[in-house]
């Protein structure tokens, strides 16, 4: 059996690549892609070369690194899933994948493939959430409405209960959007937003100015985590973070897939999320690199791309 991939082999260089499927190990199982994403955030600047993270990038790089897809065969001590099963994983942009079974998310049956391919990110904006942990009458101001800040919305409205949260973003075509996931006021221009007056702020637009609006925003002694990826522009302290003494933390990565995934699937079969809305953009496998290039020259600006391989 043969697996094709995409790989970035220069800057916004993405060439097809194929190998043959190696027999699985007694741990793994091998994961036929169904839907996959492009994490528009996280993926441009490797493309582009704009990632201040990645100051000598190297190549050859994979790209993606969420997908979802059904359980074609499990290896010999695999007890988790079973043939037929659907699962979320870490592969990418590839038709095939080989994962270890303690790496691979079940999904239950009902859960549609949108839905299931945000379980990944969602625990990523949860880990963030939970490290300030407010309680249900703080105030909370989440800058960015991109995937992870309106994934954080419905973390801090369905699971965290919060009462109060508001949300700074430029474009307003996303406002309603954050509105409908529990976002009180949506302020398109930041100056609108009101000063020394919420107890915690989320930063996620990746965005210097936005960190700035967040430091003036909170109240003496508030705390700010910052969800975004480091890769846009460099952060810098303000007068405010001294004079008000806030505290500030970063988060990367999930606190817990398997168990942040329990709740996530019972909360999308309780009631509809608007979350599948996030995907703005359908596309085909095939279409990667086109898709990739839209992106890079503007001409689309979608808060997520859903990639459909069947």
């Amino acid at each position: 059996m043969i697996e094709t991939s995409l790989q970035l082999k220069a800057k916004k260089t993405l060439q097809w690549t194929t190998k043959t499927i190696p027999p699985l190990k007694e741990d793994e199982i091998l994961i036929k892609t169904l839907a996959g994403a492009i994490s528009i955030g996280a993926e441009l600047p490797q493309y582009n070369e704009t990632d201040h993270t990645d100051h000598v990038p190297s190549y050859p790089k994979e790209t993606g690194y969420e997908s979802y897809g059904e359980v074609i065969a499990t290896g010999e001590t695999v007890k988790g899933f079973n043939i037929g099963d659907r699962a979320v994983a870490f592969f990418g942009h590839k038709d095939y994948g080989i994962v270890k079974e303690s790496k691979a998310i079940f999904v239950p049956k009902g859960i549609q493939h949108q839905d299931a391919l945000l379980v990944i990110l969602s625990c990523d904006a949860a880990k963030g959430v939970l490290k300030l942990n407010p309680d249900e009458n703080d105030r909370v101001l989440v800058t960015g409405s991109g995937t992870v800040g309106l994934l954080s919305v419905y973390y801090l409205k369905e699971y965290m209960n919060v009462r109060h949260i508001d949300m700074v973003e430029p474009h307003s075509s996303r406002g309603g959007l954050a509105r409908k996931l529990g976002a009180k006021t949506v302020y398109k221009n930041q100056s609108g937003c009101p000063r020394d007056f919420y107890d915690y702020g989320l930063e996620c637009s990746g965005f210097n100015h936005a960190f700035k609006a967040l430091q003036k925003a909170l109240k003496h002694e508030g705390e700010l985590c910052i969800l975004s990826d480091g890769n846009k522009e460099t952060f810098h302290l303000q007068s405010d973070f001294y004079r008000k003494e806030l505290k500030i933390v970063g988060s990367s990565d999930g606190w817990d897939y398997h168990r942040h995934a329990q709740w996530y699937f019972n909360q999308i079969k309780k009631r509809d999320s608007d979350l599948s809305r996030l995907f703005e953009k359908t596309i085909k496998f095939q279409e990667l690199p086109k898709c990739f290039g839209e992106l890079d020259t503007g001409n689309i600006s979608p808060i997520k791309v859903l990639v459909e391989y069947f």
